[in-house]
């Protein structure tokens, strides 16, 4: 795979109804950020099929797609990740996987049956993913869409496994920001000629005494990002438009 791009799917009533809090989003995006790396998209839905399955699928067609999906692999009724991560990447397929029994059975002797044994049922071709709490398997396939519980304390050390073994380095970002006294539009020609190996972003914001927007430039390539925000830094001062300099840092 060459550039990846993350996604996040956070399936739960649980979540959406507020009986439980996301503890994802924010743990992906930082683990991600001290990579180098950003999110593509995330989305919380609740355990219906359908949707999960219409949302995997979409996910899967983007172009270099990585996926971390969270919550819905269990043995209870309202656990449908499993088979639907089957119909949206495997046409439906679902087998025994005889390496996951066997840590089931071998960790819960009889309570296995006949409920949690069930978590053994996988898509075809699944590799699995070590629990480092109560040794359920989670797992993957393809070794871009990665299916875990929803648990924080189970999936998270998995993210952070798998990050390491996806992003061995650390990607330094080049980042440079300020804040100008003026529309946003007054960037708007800069903006739509930037290059595309550069991540910028405008931040507007009204204050009783007037506009402010500020500006974000980044990119891997020091040269670059330092030109491109120097854009910026020219339109201003040929409009005589008062504005201040952020701390430049690097990101790692």
């Amino acid at each position: 795979m060459s550039e990846p791009r993350f996604f996040a799917l956070i399936i739960g009533t649980e979540i959406l109804n507020r009986r439980r809090k996301d503890a994802h989003f924010d743990f992906v995006t930082k683990a991600l950020a001290d990579k180098g790396y950003k999110l593509t998209a995330s989305f919380t839905i609740e355990d219906d099929p359908a949707l999960i399955i219409q949302t995997i699928k979409f996910i899967a067609s983007q172009e270099n797609a990585v996926l971390f999906s969270f919550g819905g692999i269990g043995s209870t009724p309202d656990d449908h990740t499993r088979r639907c991560a089957s119909i949206a990447l495997r046409e439906g397929e679902m087998i025994t996987h005889e390496e996951a029994k066997h840590i089931i059975v071998e960790t819960l002797g009889e309570k296995a049956y006949p409920y949690s044994v069930r978590m053994a049922e996988l898509p075809e071709g699944a590799t699995l993913l070590e629990n480092p709490v109560n040794k359920m398997p989670a797992f993957a396939l393809d070794e871009r869409y990665y299916f875990m519980p929803g648990f924080p304390e189970m999936s998270h050390p998995m993210v952070e496994k798998i990050l390491t073994k996806l992003i061995p380095n650390k990607r330094i970002y080049y980042r440079h920001t300020l804040t100008a006294l003026c529309k946003e539009n007054v960037f708007i020609e800069i903006m739509e000629n930037m290059p595309k190996e550069v991540e910028f972003s405008s931040l507007p914001k009204l204050y009783s005494d007037g506009w402010r927007v500020s500006i974000s430039v980044a990119s891997t390539d020091e040269k670059l990002a330092f030109e491109s925000f120097n854009r910026y830094i020219a339109t201003l001062e040929k409009q005589k438009v008062v504005y201040s300099l952020h701390d430049q840092h690097n990101e790692e």
